[in-house]
């Protein structure tokens, strides 16, 4: 069966006065995630006119690969430290290209 990529919108809420801390946690994240192999693209954006939201887009080679990608070491230690710093849980939406 050919492998399908997904597409992942994650919006990251982070708390007022806590950007600057936050971006630097997500900044950390890219060169490691970036490096496997699965990983398409892997970019990080901040909200026009409120940088205390941020959103990765990030493609992934299918579904599986995005899973393992969230049980690796530099992601679920990211999750721990950044979670302090949020207003509410991290939006994931995961989209799989149709045409």
């Amino acid at each position: 069966m050919k492998e399908t990529p997904v597409v992942v919108l994650a919006v990251i809420s982070v708390k007022k006065g806590k950007e600057a801390e936050a971006e630097t946690l997500m900044r950390e994240l890219i060169p490691p995630t970036r490096a496997e192999a699965a990983c398409i693209n892997y970019n990080l954006h901040r909200l026009c006119g409120d940088g205390s939201v941020f959103m990765f887009h990030e493609t992934w080679a299918s579904r599986a690969k995005l899973d393992q990608h969230l049980a690796t070491p530099h992601l679920t230690g990211f999750l721990s430290r950044v979670e302090p710093l949020l207003t509410q849980p991290a939006e994931v939406k995961v989209w799989e290209k149709i045409d």
